[in-house]
This record gives C-alpha cells, structure tokens and sequence, in this order.
C-alpha cells in the first residue's frame, strides 16, 4: 500500500497541475517533510556522486573527446547545407552540444552506478515519499492533510480520475457559457424594466427597478454578482413574479425528465430493432421503405406533427387528451412519440450504417466459420462493435431533450424546462435566462461524460486505455 501511495504520488508530481494541487492540500504537512528534506540534502551522496562521475570523466578526457565530435558534426552539418556562422556563433553551438553530451553520458552512467550501490537522488519528491514509510508522519498526515490523500486515491482509479478531471473541466465550461450569455443579454437593446413595467412606466419606477435587481450597476459589477451566485447555488429571484430561480427550474425538471425518458423509450424500442433488420437485409424492400420512414421522420416539423396528432387523436376520435396534465400517462404518449419520431430516425440510419461497416469485417466471417449460430453473430459480434456510435447518437440526443424541447412543449402545453426557458428570454429575465443556460450546459457535459464513461465498457480497445489514462 504504501509503495503504491509513493507510486502514485511521484506521478502526480511530475505533472505540474497536479503537483500544484499536492503542495496546497498537503500545505500542513510540508513543514515536517521541509525539515526532513534539508537534513537529508546535507547529506546527499547521490550530488557527492555526481561530482565524482564528472570529474573522472574530464580527467578521462571524455569532455575534450566529446568537443572535437561536435567540432566535426558541426562542420560537416554546414557543409551539407552550404552555410557559414561567425566564430563566435560556432564556438557556442559547439559548447552548446558538447554540454548537452556530456551531461547525457554522466546521467546514463549515473544511472547505473546509483541504482548498483542503492543511492537515491535527494529532492523535495523524494523526500515526501519516504516519510510515508514513517508510521507517525503517515498519520499525523493523513489527519492534516486529508484532502492530499483523497486526490491521491482518486488520481490511482483511472475512471475516477477521468471523471474528476471532466467535471472540474465542467466547471469552466459554465462560467464561459455564462459569461457569454450575461454578455449578450447586456448588450442587448431589450430593457427588462421597460418590458415589464410597460411603456406607461414613468422613470422614477424604470429607475427603482434598475435598482432593485442592480441593473443600474456597471457591467463588471453585474457579472462578479452572477458568478457569485453559481458559486453559492442562489440563483436569485424572477423578475417576473418574484418566483426563486433554482426552485422555479426544480419543479419543471420532472416533466422534461419523464418527457425525455418516455421518448427516448418509444425511439429505441423502434429504431434499434430497424437498423439490425435493415442494415442485415441491405437492399431489401423492408430497407427502401425503412430508409424513407428515417428520410420522413428527420423531415417532418415537431409542431405540424403534434398539430396533426392533436387534430386526429383528440379531436376527430377523442381517444387522448390534446394537452399535458401532471400525473396522467396518457397525456405523455402523443409527445413522446413526437419527440421519439426525430430519435428514432437518427438511430436508426446510424444503427444502420454502423452495422453495415463492421458485418463486412474479417472477424465476422471468422465468427461464422466457427459455426456460431446467425443470431450471435449478429447480437454479440455485429451489433457490439457498432455499438460505439450508436450511444453517442443517442446519448446527445438525449442531452438535447433534457435541456429541453420548447416546441413540442409548446404545442402540447407542457410546463417544462424549454418552454419556461423561451417565454422568459423575450422579457429578458435574466435570472431565469442564466439558470436555464447553466442547466443546459451541465446537462449536456453530464451527457457527454455518461456517454465517453460507456465507451470503455463496451470496447475492450477504450477499456485498456483507459486502465493508463
């Protein structure tokens, strides 16, 4: 274990961000380890080694042997080429390579004798991984400097490491996004006090509001104020009604949730199952008319679908409802496949052609020369090494959902997340405008990582990859 910890450690030491965060989560125990480390480079055989090496060597004439071969090289470099340098500028090219030579032969025979006589180079590094193999120091560390260890654990799992580095990249991503956005809305000619208190609104109220939600403020100002709310997760009130922002986005998210989920259901249950059949009978009559179903589902409009949905379904034969209501099954159904249509058809064409480049591989014929029955060939072999596309089509897909489908919502009158987002950007309500951004972009980063997390999981080449990520 302890070996280990030193294993790990080392490599994260060399890796300046990550040697960075070490020094500042194990700030309590540099003292003890500062003190260890002076007294031991007092001490340092491996320098006293080194000055020995060197001084043999130039007595060897190793150092003057290696002059006159870099004298030559460079000669013979500018002879090639057809160049000239001044005096001075040859002498230090040659100085220059003589050193970088002679250093790499020290250092290669440094190597050899360090590692036959055990001694060990003395720095800072060093020095803390041998203090792990004090008992005392490791515990009084580890109380002091808990965080370190929790790093040091994460940076030992690869997926836990890839996914630590992805959500700390997340971080940045949503400031940037909320930076632009803040910015765009700034600059903006839409007055949110003019707009909601309407055109008969004298000045004094315009002014009053600006200063209420610090409109008034600079620019600089305003946007300090905002990140400062994400750190703090308030973030703030509605213009509009007065409503808590983050509380407003809560409640809407179950709908969307149980919208996207449904949808993504009714696309998969469709589209896989097509693309096997169409891409294993290519050509076929059941692939040209699957291929123009895929054609007429990425086509069609969500709204003219929903209108005609609501037209025939609810209308003409009264069989469901033609709007939302909160805890009804059967008002999700119609929106669901509106939104699973476009999904399906995405899939679907790339089920369908992913299946089309791997069936032609030499391991399926291989599969099938071992006798293996059809369905296997085409369930294990086939569809798992087309799989890798596949979830990246359906985990942005359902990324995009989860953000929100203003249209279908629209038109089916669902109080979700996109439809709630649109209505308040035309005030502005910039509370509201931010919080629906962030949440956008968390949503489609956690998708993102969800999706690169499956890829090792189903392709053995990702997996060992990752294993030495």
């Amino acid at each position: 274990m302890i070996k280990s910890l030193g294993v790990t450690f080392e490599k994260m030491y060399k890796r300046p961000f990550y040697k960075v965060l070490l020094l500042i989560f194990g700030f309590l125990s540099l003292p003890f380890v500062l003190v260890k480390y002076m007294k031991n480079k007092r001490n340092n055989d491996y320098a006293i080694l080194r000055q020995s090496i060197y001084q043999r060597l130039e007595k060897e004439g190793v150092r003057e042997e290696t002059y006159n071969n870099a004298q030559e090289q460079l000669k013979n470099k500018l002879s090639f080429f057809k160049k000239e340098l001044s005096p001075e500028e040859f002498e230090r090219q040659v100085k220059e390579i003589t050193d970088k030579k002679f250093n790499e032969i020290i250092h290669n025979e440094l190597n050899i004798i360090s590692r036959q006589k055990h001694v060990k180079n003395v720095n800072f590094c060093n020095t803390f991984i041998e203090m792990f193999n004090n008992k005392l120091f490791l515990t009084l560390s580890i109380i002091l400097s808990f965080p370190m260890y929790i790093l040091i654990l994460i940076f030992s799992n690869p997926y836990a490491k890839y996914i630590v580095e992805r959500l700390f990249m997340m971080v940045f991503v949503i400031f940037g996004v909320t930076w632009l956005v803040f910015t765009i809305l700034y600059l903006s000619p839409m007055d949110p006090a003019t707009n909601i208190l309407g055109q008969t609104a004298t000045p004094e109220q315009v002014a009053q509001f600006n200063s209420i939600y610090g409109l008034d403020k600079p620019y600089h100002i305003q946007l300090i104020g905002t990140f400062k709310s994400l750190f703090s997760f308030d973030l703030g009130k509605s213009y509009v009604g007065n409503e808590d922002v983050l509380s407003a986005i809560m409640r809407k998210f179950p709908v969307t949730l149980q919208l996207t989920f449904a949808s993504l259901i009714i696309a998969v249950l469709i589209a896989i199952p097509a693309g096997i059949i169409s891409a294993i009978k290519q050509y076929s009559s059941f692939d040209y008319i699957f291929m123009l179903g895929a054609l007429l589902g990425l086509s069609i409009p969500n709204f003219w679908l929903g209108l005609i949905m609501i037209l025939n379904f609810s209308i003409k034969l009264k069989w469901l409802p033609a709007t939302f209501v909160v805890g009804d099954w059967k008002t999700l159904i119609m929106p669901s496949i509106v939104l699973g249509t476009a999904l399906a058809a995405s899939v679907a064409r790339m089920t369908r052609s992913s299946m089309l480049e791997v069936k032609n591989m030499d391991y399926i014929f291989t599969a099938r020369a071992k006798g293996l029955s059809e369905r296997k060939v085409i369930t294990k072999h086939i569809l798992g090494n087309a799989m890798i596309p596949i979830v990246t089509v359906i985990g942005l897909q359902f990324g995009g959902m989860l953000g929100g489908s203003a249209v279908t919502e629209k038109v089916f009158n669902i109080n979700g997340i996109g439809s709630f987002i649109v209505d308040k950007q035309f005030v502005p309500d910039i509370p509201i405008v931010l919080a629906g951004v962030v949440y956008v972009a968390v949503i489609i980063s956690l998708a993102n990582l969800i999706v690169d997390i499956m890829y090792a999981f189903l392709d053995p080449r990702i997996k060992s990859k990752m294993k030495s990520y």
